[in-house]
């Protein structure tokens, strides 16, 4: 069965509460528990075989538990990653975006992207579509152009809305959800 570790490790997920917001604790979407290399073996595996790489130019995350996720695809798939990040650089052609979550907002920062660019989009969890709205935004005013979004959870009822709007096929890996005190997988 594909994914079959990463299913199995939803059990062990503990949920904490930010505001009214409640956030799964997972080691691919923050490190802890300990993160064991099989599932994200698994998670590259299958996000190696989603990805429309033909095109491909740069692979693209955000700070930071995207990192392992890029990191890990660019060895698979010979392409570069680009890390958008947290903290201004003021290097030449950095260009700032304003990012809102369920439960923060901070301002991020891109380098090395110049127009032209195709890139592969890759992240942890979507959930309020916060992120991944706002960085598909302001790699699209640079001129670059999103060929993908791979993202591990799914934990939205508004992927659909946010396709339409960004006129893009988000992929993921699972859906999930948080019922009482647990994540569990929605079919």
């Amino acid at each position: 069965m594909a994914l079959e570790r990463l299913r199995a490790s939803l059990a062990e997920c503990p949920i904490v509460r930010f505001g009214d917001y409640e956030y799964f604790v997972h080691p691919i979407t923050d490190g802890l528990p300990l993160g064991r290399p099989e599932v994200l073996d698994e998670v590259l595996t299958e996000l190696a075989r989603m990805g429309d790489w033909s095109r491909c130019d740069k692979i693209v995350t955000a700070e930071s538990m995207g990192f392992p996720l890029a990191a890990g695809l660019s060895v698979r798939t010979h392409r570069p990653y680009v890390f958008i990040r947290k903290r201004r650089y003021g290097l030449p052609g950095e260009v700032s975006l304003k990012q809102t979550t369920g439960y923060s907002k901070t301002d991020m920062y891109i380098n090395n992207i110049r127009k032209g660019d195709r890139i592969v989009f890759v992240d942890d969890v979507v959930s309020t579509g916060g992120t991944l709205i706002a960085i598909v935004k302001a790699l699209r005013l640079i001129g670059a152009e999103v060929m993908d979004a791979l993202i591990v959870f799914e934990k939205t009822h508004e992927k659909a809305r946010m396709e339409k709007d960004l006129g893009l096929k988000i992929k993921t890996l699972l859906k999930v959800d948080v019922v009482g005190s647990k994540l569990v997988e929605r079919t």
